[in-house]
């Protein structure tokens, strides 16, 4: 067996603006208990880039409190910061620029402009005019927005580098409620699709991937978990066997049954 074979994930990066990946599993920063759970938690997921909240974490902006930087390193990590808690366009490219300036020009973001409190759904009107001025300002934006195929295709066109449908609603813990919707993204795209919230136990990344999303992005699911720490393992495998099952390609389905043994050619 080659280490290519025993490690499959060596022979199929994930690409993303141009750098690769082995790990397929992005994993957020929010909702532990301190930094040394969100530490282990990461550390066990396998996961490289790793998301964070500008405006509700602490990135050295604010002195004598506990450092995000300290616990996960940007020599270690992909920081990925996000826009999380932003409704509105304007709000959403102010906490952009203000990531680019706490990581020394860092132009990779996540771009999440919400449309309401109760749901989280995404403002797809003020994701598309955020995404599109944040591209001509020179970001790499990866973007969260609805299981919509059109609105998809929209933000790929205006040069996003990677989008980021739902699955269910964020930190709900549903599952995957519309595959037809993300086959139709996956079949299309040109840039990676990743799954963005909604996942909630290690079946539902594998489902995500088995479908051909090139990667899924969870924190609640770690987060919230009984023992984090096991759950982030737990997604770091179901990653890992949803990718390969889907480039092995499943066997047809069947309205009924076949003989697993052959029946041609037996002696008697």
């Amino acid at each position: 067996m080659t280490k290519a074979e025993a490690h499959p994930s060596l022979s199929d990066p994930l690409t993303i603006a141009g750098r690769s990946y082995r790990s397929r599993l992005l994993v957020g920063t929010g909702k532990y208990k301190d930094l040394d759970e969100t530490r282990r938690a990461v550390e066990a997921s396998g996961a490289e880039i790793v998301t964070v909240a500008v405006r509700r974490t602490n990135l050295g902006q604010k002195a004598g409190e506990p450092n995000l930087l300290e616990a996960l390193s940007p020599q270690r990590y992909t920081i990925l910061p996000n826009t999380a808690g932003c409704y509105t366009a304007e709000d959403a490219l102010r906490t952009c620029r203000l990531a680019r300036e706490l990581l020394d020009g860092h132009a990779l973001v996540k771009l999440e402009v919400l449309g309401d409190p109760k749901t989280l759904f995404p403002d797809v009107v003020a994701t598309l005019k955020a995404a599109e001025r944040l591209v001509a300002e020179g970001f790499q934006v990866m973007v969260y927005t609805s299981d919509d195929p059109l609105v998809a295709r929209k933000l790929e066109e205006i040069g996003c580098v990677a989008v980021m449908p739902l699955a269910a609603p964020i930190g709900s813990g549903l599952g995957i409620q519309n595959r037809y919707n993300l086959l139709e993204i996956v079949e299309n795209a040109k840039v990676p699709v990743l799954v963005d919230a909604g996942v909630g136990t290690a079946s539902d990344a594998a489902i995500a991937m088995e479908l051909g999303c090139d990667g899924v992005l969870m924190n609640t699911a770690i987060a919230e978990a009984r023992d984090p720490v096991r759950m982030a393992r737990a997604m770091k495998h179901a990653i890992i066997a949803g990718r390969e099952a889907f480039l092995a390609g499943r066997m047809p389905r069947r309205r009924f049954a076949s003989a697993s043994s052959p029946e041609s050619g037996l002696p008697f």
